[in-house]
């Protein structure tokens, strides 16, 4: 009795008219509905060359570190973790795009995170989210939605390269397109029909039948799995590369790190707080800043320990609906992913095809932003297509960016309507206009 009255203290459980059993539950929900992230993360980050046990252990230990982090600092009912985006931004931009290694990629997401620390601390941070227009601020999600479903879309062999149109359909009788296509279909039946985790029960019967066909090697008995070890930090610990990332160029991947992460992270946390009842009085979130400094702290974390940039996920609006409302039902979001590491080492045993359609099903979740894009004013409209349309066919989320951004500003300015553009957009702007010079040298 004495801990539960300790723990509604700390946490302000009764002051926000919840329960300590009902955070307990609420962080159960979040887990359950986060826990694809497992699969999903360290697939993407197996591209990029990272060893996939390290990858694995890094997405667990950078999740637990960054979402206590939120419990403790802003006490929000709020799991963080690798971001989807992110991830794919530092595996097909960063590292396969720009052809850097990893442990430089690494370096870049440090910096990212000293970056968002500082704009945090400062007023900057407020200056950018006021200049960047709703309809571009839309288009960032639906675009690194598009960008992550074409991956999926790939990762299935739904999809494939073809000489004559870029892209053209895959061989649909192939095992693997099979088989990711009976992922999509009971992820998304399950997801209809709203059943709590629903991705992960997809992830692992598109698994269980890969196995059955014969299409992925199954464990030969209790002996195989009881040998499998718990996952390692020790190939990725530490192993950051600053000084590459400063050589490679701040413009090139710090930046947009950065501006990804300012505007995924602000529009998830302010629609959860507001699901959550927490935005205030005066329309203003309470620890809103020490959200954003337990992000940028754990970002720095995430590098250091090898896995890219963290986020606010909005799975937790999950928690949320079954009444979670503080710090506590963080908490156990994170004592569920310490206790995930146990079955950590059977992740590995999860094929390409099986987490494809986690990602492409996250796509079509993050086109919803949609809506948002002022379809009426074609100054608006014509830079959020652009940068919408630029992720996946340039295959670069911060291609896509930076077209959004400089078309914006040049429409505006050359249809005479550059009142309409905050000072810091022409900041933006031209950052992002150095980014595409420097990318011709």
């Amino acid at each position: 009795m004495g801990n539960a009255h300790a723990l509604d203290k700390f946490f302000k459980i009764s002051e926000r008219g919840s329960s300590v059993k009902t955070e307990i539950l609420a962080g159960i929900t979040t887990f359950v509905t986060l826990g694809y992230i497992i699969f999903v993360n360290p697939a993407i980050l197996a591209d990029a060359g990272i060893p996939k046990e390290a990858a694995i252990a890094a997405t667990i230990v950078a999740t637990v570190i960054a979402t206590l982090l939120m419990a403790f600092l802003a006490n929000y009912p709020i799991a963080v973790a690798p971001g989807m985006g992110l991830n794919a931004f530092f595996t097909y931009t960063v590292v396969l795009g720009f052809g850097l290694h990893w442990t430089v990629a690494l370096g870049a997401v440090f910096f990212s995170g000293v970056l968002f620390f500082i704009l945090t601390v400062t007023k900057v941070r407020a200056w950018i989210i006021d200049a960047v227009p709703p309809s571009l601020r839309a288009a960032i999600p639906v675009g690194i939605g598009l960008f992550i479903a074409f991956i999926g879309l790939k990762s299935a062999g739904i999809v494939v390269s073809n000489e004559a149109t870029s892209v053209g359909l895959g061989d649909l009788g192939s095992p693997e397109a099979l088989l990711a296509i009976f992922g999509i279909i009971v992820s998304v039946v399950l997801m209809s029909l709203r059943v709590k985790g629903a991705l992960i029960i997809g992830i692992l019967a598109t698994t269980v039948a890969g196995m059955i066909v014969g299409a992925v090697p199954a464990p030969k008995g209790i002996s195989d799995i009881m040998s499998f070890k718990l996952p390692s930090l020790a190939p990725t610990f530490g192993q950051l590369d600053l000084k590459g990332a400063l050589q490679f160029g701040l413009f090139n991947i710090i930046f947009t790190f950065t501006i990804v992460e300012l505007f995924d992270n602000m529009g998830t946390l302010m629609g959860l707080l507001r699901k959550a009842g927490l935005m205030g009085d005066e329309g203003q979130p309470p620890e809103l800043g020490k959200a954003f400094i337990s992000d940028s702290i754990g970002t720095m974390t995430s590098a250091v320990v090898g896995t890219c940039t963290v986020t606010s996920y909005i799975e937790s609006a999950a928690g949320i609906a079954e009444g979670g409302k503080t710090g506590l039902t963080a908490v156990t979001v994170a004592v569920l992913f310490i206790l995930a590491l146990i079955f950590a080492p059977l992740v590995g045993l999860v094929p390409g095809f099986a987490t494809a359609p986690a990602l492409i099903i996250v796509g079509a979740l993050m086109l919803s932003e949609i809506v948002h894009v002022n379809f009426e004013d074609f100054t608006d409209a014509f830079p959020a297509f652009l940068m919408v349309i630029g992720m996946p066919l340039t295959y670069s989320i911060a291609t896509g960016l930076g077209l959004g951004f400089i078309a914006y500003a040049a429409v505006k300015i050359l249809t005479g309507r550059y009142k309409e553009l905050h000072w810091m957009m022409y900041i933006i702007a031209i950052l992002f206009v150095i980014n595409f010079a420097m990318r011709l040298h």
